[in-house]
């Protein structure tokens, strides 16, 4: 190029009219709460739980080298450095560690702690292949970010949490799954997307909506319960609106069903993926709804805050979070009201469930769009499969009194910034003594999962996020329990399932059964509950576990007739299956569990002592019809 074109390019170059870069939105800045304090603070937060939690699955042994009465000094040996620790050692191997005891040396220096470092330390011992260590330590980074974040906008007090309204308290959660250490993952979402659609931010944001062809797309619902009734009551008068808007497409609306859509998925799959759908009319963009939602703790599932009455809307989101991507099958839509009926029927038609105040929010209709070129292609389960599907499931509060509140049991584990637990701020200020209060709590929560393991060999997924605490001045009064369409299993039933629910029946080795309650419940809930109590409450562990045989003991003294079936799951036996819920994340974290074969990516390591068996004397002949082995 010659110096005459080069300068006629350069003149043609200023004449160029520039965009109004003003009005463009910017992105170059740093995210206010990423300091070295608060990154420093979420880096010990995650060092001591990969301490906690992979001593407790043996993937480390850290050795003590000072014995206190209580409280033991420990060091961890790695090639590269020495960690120091003081810890609590508790019932079912848990290290309940000091957080400002621990400290890393290499070379005899001490260095500020980094999860990240710790991680690539523990490479070789974590049995994760180069394929996916890579997304990993994406996932322990982006879990980082989100408690920097926490530490900055949520560090409430433990005592005003006690006192707040529902959904600040479900914004104020500062620790996501209590097992899991990469649990903030959330692989898709972009800074922007962090501060509209991570549940810390409580932001309020609006649904899209679209409109689907009908012959496309599956409908399904409870009984009683029709699309237009249905979405005219939660549009309100959006619903004649978005009708008006077909027919002045040329379309006939009775042709299309509405459907809420996360704002992420719309701009970043379906308005690419399915572009061939919007093309030919089958998906038409309508708009924004007019109520304004807030993502609750599993994230891809939305409060109405315009009318909270109104139902939670849960929509697919395909981003990576904890092990999976958060689509939502339309398969599995087309038959989730038929299992929430069949569930709530059983639960409403049992005098025991009502005696004790347990209740399902049933998943009242689903939506699910058939995107026909993957499906045609693909044999197996893919998320591509299942990016565009919603449900609507109830609302609590026509489950409550006008004086009760509702909070997430989540918050039951929760521990504040100055490590306050939020469980002994409740007790303190609900005019029960500790004792009384974990009774009642264990009644609710503990006694109606017995009695659907034992009564129906029905278990639920009862972790902190899918339980809802009704309290009535700080005293738990009601359990709600939801995500049931997805999320509930009949294991190795006696007695065949209907047609429309032959989903829910699981079949596993009869060893494994009884690792729904000792896993799902006293591992992963009760492990952790246990510390904060003795520690903060008058409740010491010996007497957590005592008061948790006492209700196993209740119940079965109140179902004789469940005698044979109490001998063969015991739950006062010895010990149980050690099963590593990171080991499992660590061996396949685009996908930890097939749900086709469940046992098959298990990770299990030795046994635990089981808390109740210290019990067993006292508690195997409650009843003189009882028959459990003593």
């Amino acid at each position: 190029m010659n110096l005459a074109t080069n300068a006629l390019l350069l003149k043609r170059f200023a004449q160029t009219e520039l965009p109004n870069i003003e009005a463009l939105p910017s992105y170059a800045h740093v995210p206010a709460h990423l300091t070295p304090q608060h990154w420093q603070a979420a880096n010990r937060h995650l060092v001591k739980k990969i301490l906690c939690e992979f001593t407790h699955e043996k993937l480390i042994t850290p050795q003590i080298y000072a014995q206190g009465a209580k409280v033991n000094h420990y060091e961890l040996r790695l090639n590269d450095c020495t960690y120091y620790f003081s810890a609590c050692h508790y019932q079912l191997d848990h290290l309940d560690i000091a957080t400002d005891s621990i400290r890393v040396t290499s070379a005899g220096t001490e260095r500020p702690l980094d999860a990240m470092r710790l991680i690539i330390s523990l490479k070789n011992v974590l049995g994760i292949s180069e394929t996916l260590l890579p997304t990993y330590l994406e996932e322990i980074t982006s879990t980082l970010y989100s408690k920097s974040y926490k530490l900055a906008h949520q560090a409430i007090p433990a005592a005003k949490l006690a006192n707040a309204d529902y959904q600040t308290i479900e914004a104020g959660m500062t620790e996501g799954h209590p097992v899991f250490i990469a649990n903030n993952g959330r692989i898709g979402f972009d800074m922007q997307d962090y501060y509209q659609f991570a549940p810390e931010s409580a932001t309020a944001l609006k649904l899209v909506w679209i409109a689907v062809r009908k012959d496309k797309t599956t409908f399904s619902a409870l009984e009683g319960v029709d699309h237009d009734t249905l979405l005219k009551q939660e549009l309100g008068e959006q619903f004649t609106e978005f009708q008006q808007q077909l027919i002045a497409q040329g379309q006939t609306s009775d042709a299309f069903y509405f459907m809420p859509v996360h704002p992420w998925q719309w701009r970043e799959k379906i308005a690419r993926t399915f572009a061939g759908e919007i093309a030919r009319g089958d998906i038409i963009y309508l708009g924004e709804s007019q109520d304004c939602y807030q993502v609750q703790q599993s994230i891809r599932t939305f409060f109405n805050l315009s009318a909270p009455q109104k139902c939670y809307v849960k929509t697919a989101l395909s981003i990576l979070n904890m092990g999976f991507m958060r689509g939502l099958s339309p398969l599995y839509m087309s038959c989730t009201p038929q299992i929430n009926a069949w569930v709530a029927n059983l639960i409403e038609s049992d005098d025991y469930f009502a005696e004790q105040g347990f209740v399902i929010l049933k998943e009242i209709a689903a939506i699910g769009y058939h995107h026909r070129y993957y499906e045609e292609a693909l044999t197996q389960d893919s998320a591509y499969k299942k990016m565009l599907s919603a449900l609507w499931r109830e609302s609590p509060l026509p489950h409550i009194e006008p004086q009760q509140t509702l909070m997430t049991m989540a918050a039951l584990l929760h521990i504040d910034h100055q490590e306050q637990a939020l469980i002994a701020e409740l007790i303190e200020h609900s005019g029960l003594n500790a004792k009384e209060w974990v009774t009642r709590y264990l009644k609710l929560y503990l006694s109606p999962l017995l009695h659907a393991f034992f009564a129906y060999d029905l278990v639920f997924m009862p972790h902190g996020e899918n339980l809802i605490l009704v309290l009535d001045a700080n005293i738990p009064v009601k359990i709600l329990m939801k995500d049931i369409g997805e999320e509930v299993a009949v294991l190795n039933g006696s007695e065949p399932l209907p047609k429309e629910v032959q989903r829910l029946a699981v079949e596993l080795e009869e060893e494994m059964k009884l690792n729904y309650i000792l896993l799902d419940i006293f591992d992963c809930i009760f492990r952790y509950l246990a510390p904060i109590l003795d520690k903060q409450t008058e409740v010491s562990e010996t007497q957590f576990w005592e008061l948790v045989a006492d209700n196993v003991r209740d119940y079965q003294t109140q179902h004789p007739h469940l005698a044979d079936k109490f001998a063969q799951y015991d739950l006062f036996k010895d010990s149980f299956v050690r099963t590593c819920l990171n080991r499992i994340q660590l061996n396949n974290n685009q996908q930890m569990i097939d749900l086709a074969d469940r046992e098959k990516n298990l990770r299990f390591a030795g046994g635990l002592d089981n808390p109740l068996a210290a019990f067993r004397q006292s508690h195997a002949f409650g009843s003189a019809n009882m028959k459990l082995k003593p």
